[in-house]
């Protein structure tokens, strides 16, 4: 088995890895203590601009068409630099994804381009509710057909880059009277739509410069032409870009583990305690090797499960096994690295303090870790049944 990369693929990581050295890495910092809007608006029209807003959709629509394995690379690059960034990047591609793979072909045609071209900051991905996290076929958001428009009410929670976002898919019971789940239908709704409103940024533990707000719904008009897909139809494709967008945040989790031990690698090798550098002893060296091992395994599961994806193959379950594994293994990574680095690595001056805050949200967002084991357990049943 060739695990190799490809040209184009080594290319568009090696892309991604300068552009996040030389213009995410040096502000990284900034942006989480103090915030940065404009600074962070002008790095996604950065990426928008080098193709990573799209990069599995087709060069039809103004996409890079690199596949799903370079969205994978790309967004693990992108977080060993600034993990708001990368998460901004991997649900704007996400919502790209669920348009070339849902919409009808005016729809592409419209929203498209402009994801990809970075006309629209990002894209916004509308499922959770308050009362529909893990569960979202508990979702209360209702649309009703009022002549030649839909009306929508309702609110969605948690929902990364709302304040910046330019189309949101929106997921809404269409038919209150169908079995949970079965009366879902999925919506195309544009920012200025009247009686769209976006509530304050949530004060969030990591990943500060990536917004995250409430979005309300009330009395909220847009045309008949903006459902997407098949009325009644939305919640299988919502479940459907979920598990590509586990492989996202999977990506994520491997690029800021692996931003925190190659920093507490490099500290351990010039520290000095009893004499020599702590890298000589044995217990740091140890930490060192099971951390490594451990992100190894990460990257070669997230690559299987983009592969499967590429291939067309079923990948829930891989896409799953990854993002739980990377997303747990990340942070006790980062921990490891905060514990290499001792007193220091507390101190905000140095950047593991920001690591162990970003990589947290990894194992809860686009399904808890507990979530990833029903999924996993769900499929290895009903491969014998």
């Amino acid at each position: 088995m060739d695990l190799s990369l490809n040209q184009d693929q080594a290319m568009i990581q090696d892309m991604a890895a300068k552009f996040a050295k030389a213009e995410l890495a040096p502000v990284a910092q900034q942006l989480d203590q103090h915030g940065d809007r404009q600074l962070f608006l002008a790095n996604l029209k950065k990426l928008a601009e080098l193709g990573f807003m799209g990069l599995n959709v087709s060069s039809d629509y103004d996409g890079a068409e690199a596949g799903t394995v370079v969205f994978s690379l790309a967004i693990t690059e992108i977080a060993r630099a600034c993990a708001s960034t990368a998460v901004t990047m991997s649900v704007t591609n996400m919502v790209g994804e669920v348009i070339q793979s849902v919409a009808n072909e005016q729809q592409k045609q419209q929203y498209l381009p402009k994801l990809c071209s970075g006309e629209y900051a990002a894209g916004a991905f509308c499922l959770t509710e308050s009362g529909a996290g893990s569960d979202p076929s508990n979702m209360k958001t209702k649309a009703v057909l009022d002549g030649d428009d839909w009306i929508l009410n309702g609110a969605k929670q948690f929902i990364t880059s709302a304040e910046y976002a330019g189309i949101f898919v929106v997921w809404a019971v269409t038919d209150p009277t169908a079995p949970r789940g079965k009366g879902i239908s999925c919506f195309l709704v544009e920012a200025d739509a009247p009686g769209l409103s976006i509530s304050s940024a949530e004060d969030k533990m990591g990943q500060k410069a990536s917004v995250t707000n409430e979005v309300v719904f009330t009395d909220c008009r847009i045309p008949k032409s903006a459902l997407m897909g098949e009325l009644n139809q939305g919640f299988k494709v919502a479940v459907s870009e979920l598990a590509g967008g586990r492989i996202g945040v999977g990506s994520i989790a491997l690029g800021i583990g692996l931003a925190a031990i190659d920093y507490a690698r490099d500290y351990v090798n010039e520290r000095q305690q009893f004499g020599q550098k702590i890298a000589n002893f044995q217990g740091i060296q140890w930490m060192l090797a099971d951390a490594y091992t451990d992100l190894e395994a990460s990257r070669l599961l997230l690559m299987s499960a983009a592969d499967q994806k590429d291939r067309q193959l079923p990948f829930a379950k891989a896409a799953s096994m990854a993002k739980v594994f990377a997303s747990e293994k990340a942070n006790n990574v980062c921990y490891t690295a905060l514990q290499l680095m001792g007193g220091v690595g507390y101190i905000k001056e140095y950047p593991l303090e920001r690591y162990a805050r970003d990589v947290r949200i990894t194992t809860i967002y686009e399904g808890t870790s507990e979530i990833q084991r029903v999924i996993i357990a769900r499929e290895l049943l009903r491969e014998i049944n």
